[in-house]
């Protein structure tokens, strides 16, 4: 039996006994992993890319969290198969968010070299690679492994995004930045208070204390 129908009678089976949030299929996706017999890192990923291409429920919650769970093994190569991934499958905010957030971010935190092709997705058609441009950086700026990239820059680019989750999404990038770089982010804010569009202004100040909050909503 293949690894897509394992997992998907794993599921249905779980599903008769309730319903199925993201923590259980996170929970049934640590099992699943253990299981494995080779957790080499090609062998991982050739499987989380037969889940993706699936197209069903839950299974790309799967596929971003094994992905993950090979961080100590990533390489060059597997840059271009994260951005191949991020391109072809990914298509809304909430998958967009999963992946970056984890084995995405983990990998620009690693090697902050592929910052010059993150930057290249700011022009993508599709929104959510647009959005992962500002939401990758944010697993490297929490882990305080940026000093070879510019979230600024991104903020910058997308500042007029015609999509309203873009905005949301480098606003997030922002927000995470005050927390280690809290002047100079004011000065970010302050510099473009007028021509940032609300919604993204208003997510970056959220980690401020009420007097800086005032201050900048002034």
């Amino acid at each position: 039996m293949d690894i897509v129908k394992t997992i998907q009678i794993r599921l249905d089976t779980q599903a008769e006994k309730k319903n199925l949030l993201t923590g259980d299929i996170r929970r049934i996706s640590a099992q699943l992993f253990k299981e494995l017999p080779d957790k080499n890192i090609d062998e991982v990923l050739s499987l989380s890319e037969s889940l993706l291409e699936s197209r069903r429920p839950h299974m790309w919650l799967i596929a971003y969290d094994w992905a993950y769970r090979v961080q100590r093994q990533y390489n060059d190569d597997t840059f271009l198969i994260f951005e191949r991934w991020l391109k072809k499958y990914v298509s809304d905010w909430y998958d967009c968010d999963d992946f970056c957030t984890h084995a995405l971010g983990c990998l620009v935190a690693q090697k902050n070299k592929y910052f010059d092709a993150v930057k290249t997705w700011t022009k993508h058609p599709n929104f959510a690679v647009r959005r992962a441009a500002a939401v990758s950086l944010i697993y490297p700026i929490n882990h305080e492994m940026y000093k070879k990239i510019n979230p600024y820059s991104i903020a910058d680019i997308l500042m007029h995004d015609d999509n309203n989750l873009v905005l949301k999404g480098y606003g997030w990038m922002l927000k995470v930045l005050s927390q280690k770089e809290p002047l100079k982010v004011i000065e970010y804010l302050l510099k473009n208070k007028y021509t940032m569009p609300r919604v993204a202004y208003r997510y970056a100040l959220e980690k401020y204390d009420q007097k800086t909050r005032d201050k900048l909503m002034k």
